[in-house]
């Protein structure tokens, strides 16, 4: 994966705490001048919910507060020729602004095209405080978007290749723990924990998922980034293979805890099996921790190492896999008691080492970057083409 902008990674929390208290101090400097209103908060508000971690979820933001606000400005003005301000005009304004921010699809600003209606209606001077309204929310919007184009926001590719890493890591130990104690008798409970704790991967995928979806965001419309297309589909695809990784090793945990019920006074495995499946898992371990590394990996040189070491411990967890698969068959040809059960526990294994294949994981990243290249270019021409030209005119580092 081509270098990104070089640079000390940004602390999440302070980073948007000062940007957020600055964009919204220079937006109520500028309402001060501009509107009449002795206090205009809209326009600090507007700012703080615009400037949001990314460049591009700030213009998408910024857009979708406008129009909330602009639409629930009209359906008061509405209304206020209409009826003016009692208890039922109040419920019947808030229905039908949540009608019509569900109809001008402004998203989470649903509520804001209702507030804006109530805060309008609710005044005397209904044309003059509307203007307002909306001149505060421009006024917000814009020193929002200017203030992210003017200061950047980081790149947080870097961050979520962390928490890819973390996952990795985390599978990594539940692999070792689930080769421990393999020839002696393994109490149900025990292996009924490794279930569970590979269950709760689940959540760790999700945790993960968020810091890409950030990370993703970053890159777009983002003038410091060159291949943010790149980038985005690396980690993705990445983060897809640990996802299917972890949906098969929550399968094995639970063929082992089933072996585990069958077995209840004897070992899971022979001395030599057990010892054989042991190794084998930790080679795959592993591998899950050098794919992950490869797939975060940012310098070219640095992924060469990782690409070297990845196909290392696929190398060595082959090697595992068939001395335990022929372990395996002849352990079943003496004593063919739960074969399915040792069938079933190699099938998993070689679908994990399957998802984790150098040539399996390159094809997959080429089609996606050939599907989602189309898709855009499909989806907006004329867009794709201006921002190509712009990216290529900018002066500046490229990632």
């Amino acid at each position: 994966m081509a270098e990104l902008v070089k640079g000390r990674r940004p602390q999440p929390v302070l980073v948007q705490t000062v940007r957020s208290a600055a964009a919204a101090t220079i937006a109520y400097v500028v309402a001060l001048r501009l509107s009449s209103e002795p206090a205009p908060l809209t326009a600090p508000l507007t700012a703080l919910l615009v400037v949001q971690v990314t460049l591009y979820s700030t213009l998408t933001t910024g857009i979708r507060r406008v129009n909330s606000v602009v639409a629930g400005v009209l359906v008061a003005s509405g209304f206020s020729v209409l009826v003016g301000l009692t208890w039922w005009s109040l419920g019947l304004i808030i229905v039908a602004s949540l009608i019509v921010g569900r109809l001008v699809r402004v998203s989470e600003f649903v509520p804001e095209v209702a507030i804006s209606a109530m805060l309008v209606l609710g005044v005397t001077r209904v044309a003059s405080t509307a203007w307002d309204r909306v001149l505060e929310t421009l006024i917000g919007a814009v020193v929002g978007l200017l203030f992210n184009f003017l200061f950047v926001p980081p790149v947080w590719v870097r961050t979520a290749g962390e928490s890819i890493e973390d996952l990795s890591r985390r599978m990594r130990q539940l692999l070792l723990r689930i080769g421990e104690g393999l020839t002696e008798p393994t109490p149900v409970e025990r292996a009924a924990d490794r279930l569970h704790e590979a269950r709760r991967l689940d959540h760790d995928i999700s945790e993960v998922d968020a810091d890409l979806r950030q990370a993703e965001d970053s890159v777009r419309l983002n003038p410091r980034v060159k291949e943010g297309l790149l980038h985005r589909v690396v980690l993705r695809t990445g983060l897809d293979t640990l996802e299917i990784c972890t949906v098969v090793l929550r399968v094995l945990a639970r063929t082992l805890t089933d072996l585990a019920k069958e077995r209840t006074e004897e070992p899971l495995f022979p001395q030599e099996v057990g010892i054989a499946l042991k190794e084998l898992l930790a080679r795959v371990a592993d591998a899950v921790v050098s794919f992950a590394v490869l797939v975060t990996t940012e310098a070219s040189q640095s992924a060469e190492t990782a690409e070297s070491r990845l196909a290392e411990d696929l190398e060595a967890a082959s090697v595992s896999r068939e001395r335990l698969a022929g372990l395996l068959l002849e352990g079943v040809q003496r004593h063919p008691r739960q074969w399915q059960l040792h069938g079933a526990l190699l099938a998993e294994i070689d679908r994990i080492l399957d998802e984790l294949d150098m040539e399996n994981r390159s094809k997959r990243l080429m089609e996606e970057l050939d599907r989602a290249s189309r898709e855009t270019r499909e989806r907006y021409p004329r867009l794709a083409a201006v921002w190509q030209w712009v990216r290529e005119a900018l002066p500046g580092p490229r990632g």
